[in-house]
Parts: C-alpha cells; sequence; structure tokens
C-alpha cells in the first residue's frame, strides 16, 4: 500500500524515476519543452493516478445513513473517472453506473463517485476497478446486491492499435443484481 499522494519521499523518487526515463530517451532535459517535465509527471502521477491507494473503501462508506424503508434499488450513472493500464502506463477515461441493494444502510450519493474514484486512482485494469466497487458495496455496506458498468476510452488501445474510436465496456454483478432482471435493466439502462 503506497503512503499520501503528496508524500515527499514518492514524489522525490517518481521525478527522479522519469528524469532516468527522459535520458534513457535520450531527449535533453534542459530542452525549453522538458525544463520541469519530472516534477509535473511526479505531481500528476501521485495526484491523479496513484492517490487511490492512499483511500479506504471502509472509510469512504463508513458513517452510513440507517435506511429503513430503503428504496428497492439505488442507481447513479455517469460517474466520470479516470485511470492509468498497467500494462502500458497510458491513461483511460471513462464514466461509471453504480447499483446497489440496501439491505438497512444507505451511502451518499457522492460516496458512490467515492469509491469509483478509489478504485481507479490506481495502476490497475478496469475490469479490476469495476470488481473492487462492488464487492466494496458488499463488504463496507452490508448491500444484498451491487453492480457497476464502467464504459471508457483507453490510450493503450487506440494509439498502437490505432482503435482511436473503441469504448472497453466492463461490468460486475454481485448478489441479488446477478439474478434479478429487473435491477439489472435498471442499471443498464
Amino acid at each position: 500500500m503506497l503512503g499520501s499522494p503528496s508524500d515527499p519521499d514518492r514524489s522525490g523518487a517518481i521525478e527522479r524515476a522519469v528524469t532516468a526515463l527522459l535520458s534513457a530517451c535520450g531527449l535533453d532535459l534542459q530542452h525549453k519543452d522538458l525544463v520541469g517535465t519530472p516534477g509535473r509527471v511526479a505531481r500528476v502521477w501521485s495526484a491523479e493516478f496513484l492517490s487511490g491507494f492512499a483511500m479506504d473503501p471502509a472509510q469512504i462508506l463508513g458513517d452510513p445513513v440507517e435506511g429503513e424503508g430503503a428504496s428497492e434499488l439505488v442507481v447513479v450513472h455517469g460517474l466520470p473517472f479516470h485511470g492509468l493500464c498497467p500494462h502500458h502506463l497510458l491513461p483511460y477515461i471513462g464514466s461509471a453506473s453504480v447499483a446497489y441493494l440496501p439491505d438497512n444502510r444507505l451511502a451518499g450519493f457522492g460516496r458512490l463517485g467515492d469509491l469509483v474514484t478509489c478504485f481507479t486512482r490506481r495502476l490497475t485494469l478496469q475490469e479490476r476497478a469495476c470488481n473492487d466497487v462492488v464487492d466494496a458495496l458488499i463488504e463496507h455496506l452490508g448491500a444484498r446486491g451491487a453492480g457497476c458498468i464502467m464504459r471508457a476510452r483507453h490510450t493503450c488501445l487506440s494509439v498502437p492499435d490505432n482503435k482511436h474510436g473503441a469504448e472497453v465496456v466492463t461490468s460486475s454483478l454481485r448478489g441479488e443484481l446477478r439474478t434479478r432482471s429487473d435491477l439489472q435493466a435498471l442499471l443498464f439502462a
């Protein structure tokens, strides 16, 4: 588990690694376009691609509202996310739909977006992040069922393979969402 995204030791190590990478590519780090690049890359990586490792899904879903008489299904569509492919170290950008079937505890709508952020701002596959979201809802919220759909454009697919219009769609279903087509229809709408 990584420390805080603003950890100066980690940020410095990333900066040195980027410096070494650019040097290995034969680039002049004093060129006007590259001055300061290692520091900028370290800041972006720490804040945007690695900060999810410091986030705790149990804490994100903690302090739920008691949901006596809760709705049959809670669905939030259009949750934006971005991540970094661990195979090529190239970004992907998309949106998620998250649903859960409450037992007696409700999470705030914004917490569902925070949960997506927690698992996508890690060096991880989209498929794994999708699974991690639903597993967290079951484990930490006690949901009777959970589902997540992620749609994203991956630069690791579009740049090397020239598939610029391709969209990757992943889905994960647990509990009652796995067997109830009426609930699945609301998530996949």
